[in-house]
C-alpha cells in the first residue's frame, strides 16, 4: 500500500499559528470604527489574491499583513510599523512546528508495512525547513513540494513513482488540496479533519461512490491501514 501523507494541518499545526498571528494583528490595529470580523474578512481576500498571484508561505502572509495595514489605515506602514509587523509574524517566519497528536509513533507503525510518501504545498524552501524542523523526513521514502495541488498533481506523482491508484491513498486535512483532487486523480483519500484549517482551503467534500474513509485523529489511521 502506498500511503500518500499532507504536512500543514496534517502532521503538525500550522493555521493555528497563523490564526494566532492574525489576533494578534488585529488587536495592534485596533480599527476604530470596525469590528475584528470585518477585519478579518478583509485580510482574507487579500490573502486569496495574494495566494492567486504569488503562492503560499510565510513571506506571503506577511506580505497580505502589509497591504492589509496600508488598506485599514490609508497609509503605508511605516519602519516601526514594519518591523512590528515582522515581529507579530515571528512564529510563522521562524517555521515553528507544533506537532499534532501520536503522528510520530503513527507512522513509524505505519512504515513498517506500507510505502510513505509526502506530497505538500508551498514555497519549495520554507516546507523543507518546516519538514526539517519536524524530524519527520527520514519517515518518508520521497518528499515532493508542489506550488499547488490538484488533480493533474496527482496524476503526476502516480506515474513518477509508478504507483498504482487502486491501491494508494491520499491523507490529508483538506478537501480542497488533499481530497478531492485525489479522489479526482483515481485515488483513495483520508480524511482528517482540522478545526484550524484555513478558509481558504475549506470546499464540499465530493465523496460519492468513492474510495473515502473520514477518522477523527491521526492514530485511527491503524485501523485501516
Amino acid at each position: 500500500m502506498h500511503l500518500v501523507f499532507d504536512a500543514d494541518d496534517t502532521l503538525w499545526e500550522s493555521n493555528l499559528l497563523f490564526e494566532r498571528v492574525i489576533d494578534d494583528f488585529i488587536d495592534w490595529i485596533n480599527h476604530p470604527t470596525m469590528e475584528p470580523g470585518a477585519v478579518r474578512t478583509i485580510l482574507l481576500d487579500i490573502e486569496a489574491a495574494n495566494s492567486t498571484a504569488h503562492g503560499y508561505g510565510a513571506e506571503i502572509f506577511l506580505r497580505s499583513l502589509h497591504e492589509c495595514f496600508e488598506h485599514l489605515l490609508q497609509r503605508p506602514p511605516d519602519d516601526e510599523d514594519r518591523a512590528r509587523l515582522t515581529e507579530l509574524a515571528g512564529p510563522v517566519l521562524a517555521h515553528t512546528i507544533e506537532p499534532i497528536a501520536d503522528v510520530e509513533d503513527t507512522l513509524d507503525e505505519l512504515g513498517g508495512r506500507h510505502d510513505l510518501l509526502l506530497l505538500t504545498k508551498g514555497a519549495e524552501a520554507e516546507q523543507h525547513a518546516k519538514i526539517a524542523k519536524s524530524g519527520l523526513a527520514e519517515r518518508f521514502r520521497r518528499i515532493i513540494v508542489v506550488p499547488e495541488k490538484n488533480a493533474a498533481v496527482y496524476e503526476d506523482l502516480v506515474r513518477a513513482e509508478d504507483l498504482d491508484p487502486a491501491y494508494t491513498w491520499m491523507i490529508g486535512n483538506s478537501v480542497k488540496s488533499d481530497i478531492n483532487p485525489a479522489i479526482a486523480a483515481g485515488l483513495g483519500a483520508v480524511f482528517i479533519p482540522n478545526q484550524n484549517t484555513w478558509e481558504l482551503e475549506q470546499a464540499e467534500l465530493d465523496g460519492a461512490g468513492v474510495r473515502l474513509i473520514l477518522i477523527d485523529r491521526f492514530r485511527d489511521l491503524l485501523r485501516y491501514f
